[in-house]
Order: C-alpha cells, then sequence, then structure tokens
C-alpha cells in the first residue's frame, strides 16, 4: 500500500533546474535508499519532502493526509549534519524533544526510554551528549526523528561520517526499524544501500533514471562479468581485454577491471590464455555476478 506519492517534483534555484520532475511512489513497511553522487539532488529531494523546502512545482501526496494538514507530523528526520544540545544528556535531550512534538512530560520521558532502547543506547542516557560517540550521536538522531511515531523517516546520508565501527551500528539499527516503521535515506555508498534497502532510486543529475528492487534491477542490467586484479595499475592491459570480439563493455576501478562479455565461459578461456601469453601481472580472477555499482555506472552511462 501506498504511503507517499510524488509527482512532477521540480526545484530551480535562480532559475537552475535542479530537480527535474522526479515522478516515484513509496510503499508502507519498506527501507528504501535515495542513491546517487554527491550534487545529484538528494539533500534537496529529502529537505522537499520533509516540508522544510517548498518545491518550484509538483506535488507531493500522504495517503493518510488529510486535505490541508501539515504532513510533518508524519514525517521524521535526520539531516546530514545533526545538531545537538550536548550540555544535555540523551534522556533529556529526547524528552525535550518529545515535549516539542506536543507529548506530555510523562510521555515524553516514557518514549525517550523506549527509543533509547530501541536505537541500543539505553545504558548511556545520562551522559552528556558531548560524550557519544559519532554512531551513538547517530543513533540519537534517528531516535529523535521517530520520537513522534511518524508514518516515514528520512535520513540524509547518516553514515558517511563515521567510522567503520559506527557506519556498523547505524545499519545494523536500520535493518531493525525497518519493522517499526517505512525508511527513505539518501547515500553515496552503494554497497549500504545494497546492504539494507528493499528498494533503490537512483538519482542523477536531478532525475530518477532507474528504481527497482535488487533482483529487479539485476534481472534488467545482467550481464556476464569477469573481475581482473592486477599488480599496479591496469591502464596498460586494458586494451588486451577492450578489443577482444568477446567484450561487451569494460570500467576500471584501481586495479580492478570488470569485463562485461557475452559468453562467460568462452571469455574465461580466451581470457587466460590472453594473461598467460602476454605475461601480464594478474593477481586474481574472478567470475562475479553484477554489483549495485555496476548496475549504476551502467545506468548513467559511465
Amino acid at each position: 500500500m501506498s504511503l507517499i506519492q510524488i509527482k512532477e517534483l521540480k526545484k530551480s534555484f535562480q532559475g537552475t533546474a535542479v530537480i527535474k520532475g522526479l515522478n516515484f511512489t513509496l510503499e508502507k513497511g519498506r527501507c528504501i535508499a535515495l542513491l546517487g553522487p554527491n550534487g545529484a539532488g538528494k539533500t534537496t529531494t529529502l529537505r522537499m519532502l520533509s516540508g522544510l523546502m517548498n518545491p518550484t512545482s509538483g506535488r507531493i501526496i500522504f495517503t493518510d493526509a488529510k486535505k490541508g494538514e501539515d504532513i510533518r507530523e508524519l514525517i521524521g528526520y535526520l539531516p546530514q549534519f545533526p545538531v545537538f544540545y550536548e550540555w544535555m544528556s540523551g534522556l533529556e535531550f529526547l524528552s525535550y524533544v518529545g515535549r516539542l512534538a506536543g507529548l506530555t512530560t510523562k510521555e515524553a520521558r516514557e518514549r525517550s526510554l523506549e527509543l533509547l532502547d530501541l536505537v541500543g543506547i539505553l545504558e548511556a542516557k545520562n551522559r552528556k551528549v558531548a560524550k557519544y560517540s559519532g554512531g551513538m550521536k547517530q543513533r540519537l538522531g534517528i531516535a529523535q526523528a521517530l520520537i513522534h511515531r511518524p508514518q516515514l523517516i528520512m535520513l540524509d546520508e547518516p553514515v558517511s561520517a563515521l567510522d567503520p565501527i559506527g557506519r556498523r551500528e547505524v545499519l545494523d539499527l536500520l535493518e531493525g526499524l525497518k519493522k517499526e516503521t517505512t525508511i527513505l535515506f539518501s547515500t553515496h555508498i552503494l554497497s549500504d544501500a545494497e546492504e539494507v534497502c528493499d528498494e533503490i532510486l537512483f538519482l542523477h543529475k536531478g532525475e530518477i533514471v532507474e528504481s527497482g528492487t535488487m533482483t529487479e534491477l539485476r534481472e534488467r542490467h545482467q550481464q556476464a562479468k569477469i573481475d581482473l586484479y592486477f599488480r599496479g595499475k591496469p591502464d596498460a592491459y586494458i586494451s588486451f581485454f577492450s578489443s577482444h570480439e568477446l567484450t561487451n563493455s569494460i570500467m576500471k576501478d584501481g586495479n580492478r577491471v570488470s569485463i562485461f562479455v557475452k559468453d562467460i565461459a568462452l571469455a574465461r578461456q580466451s581470457f587466460l590464455n590472453r594473461i598467460s601469453e602476454q605475461n601480464l601481472p594478474l593477481e586474481k580472477f574472478e567470475i562475479s555476478s553484477m554489483t549495485l555499482e555496476d548496475v549504476f555506472m551502467k545506468v548513467v552511462g559511465k
């Protein structure tokens, strides 16, 4: 069942179109990633959906909202760089946010304790926020976005500034929160989206260029792929494979060359023969399926 429908959503700044007519639907109880490189328009989109920025044109329709109702009551939002009153404890901060959301003092405290437990920082409830780690602050930020029991929470790059431990903490939390509410989060880290999301929206230069579940995306774009890992930069060796009759396309990332081929069995034997004949400094030869990164790079035409 749909939760929110976005129709022809556009945003321009000083005559320059940044968001160019978005159309998509968010379903209830799903975790959706708004995926795209920096500058694609992810934050602008979330700010419009959250009511913090007015669109130039287009419509945002909440299925359960009454005509004229302030949809911000139905939304929880965590900006990319959240700001806290760090002299407060975690419990004090959440209770304060709860009171701002219209809860009574008792309700705000009870809900705060419930959320601190849900996000895994209940034992730190009396610790000053200034003493929280980056991962703990993001957990606290997610808790404040949930304080008023919204139908949708939106998180702008929730793990991009975290160290590996904090990133893992927040991703695990998002995995669990899918049972509680609908989640829309933006990211430019493709592996994060692939790990926790039910559905993915590819945003590129202000437009949705592809969308669907990982299964649907792979079915639409799947190609046989061989990954070659070289010792050192592979630039000098790419020509050996780009001109091969079995090669469809090639992508390079560091010391890895990904080759999309017409026939995996024939290409495997032919490539191995060529590598042996030329004595190329190959470290690993791998046959693999397309990743989300592969799909994205194909969709945006790079």
